[in-house]
């Protein structure tokens, strides 16, 4: 499998869009990622399935616990209340500067790039988002591009549940090949 071996958290809390944090988990653990649902609290999380609360799922471990020098690569699920109230959480922005700084893998969707923001790692870095975020992404200094899945020196991005696929991909080959080149898929 291309990901034996690799440890994956994604990063979360109530309100992660559902298919945003069950379809990276699916496809990173079909690969053969070992994968970790990190949350600002333990139990469990309720997802945001569209227009309403989804389904909850269980937290492996809380941003207390972990100070991610144990994982290969970290993803951001969108979602509006997710990652609003991540970002409040110092520990969790904490975890995301450090993965980033150790030039880790890190893929965030739709509204997930609030963190990146949040963690002021979007400086001089190609991104995209969720519609709405174009406007703070470049305020902090990210060239903002409208596309699926855009690649930046490991950073990786997309728009919406829309771009799963793509997103999926890009993220399995990074972890996967550790490449950090500017690229896009469209």
């Amino acid at each position: 499998m291309k990901l034996s071996g690799k440890r994956v958290a994604v990063l979360a809390t109530d309100g992660f869009e559902q298919s945003e944090l069950t379809e990276p988990v699916n496809q990173l653990k079909q690969a053969g990622a070992t994968v970790h649902v990190v949350s600002i609290k333990s139990g469990q999380i309720r997802g945001w399935d569209k227009k309403d609360w989804g389904d909850s799922i269980d937290v492996d471990k809380t941003v207390d616990e972990i100070d991610g020098t144990e994982y290969d690569a970290l993803v951001l699920p969108g979602g509006v209340i997710n990652p609003d109230r991540l970002r409040m959480n110092t520990r969790a922005v904490a975890l995301v500067r450090k993965m980033f700084n150790d030039k880790k893998p890190i893929g965030a969707i739709c509204h997930g790039p609030w963190m990146l923001v949040e963690a002021d790692v979007v400086k001089d870095r190609k991104v995209t988002s969720w519609q709405s975020l174009r406007t703070d992404l470049r305020n902090a200094g990210a060239e903002w591009v409208d596309g699926e899945a855009i690649v930046d020196q490991g950073l990786i991005t997309s728009r919406s549940p829309d771009d799963l696929p793509a997103f999926c991909n890009k993220l399995i080959e990074e972890i996967g090949e550790g490449r950090h080149e500017v690229r896009e898929a469209v």
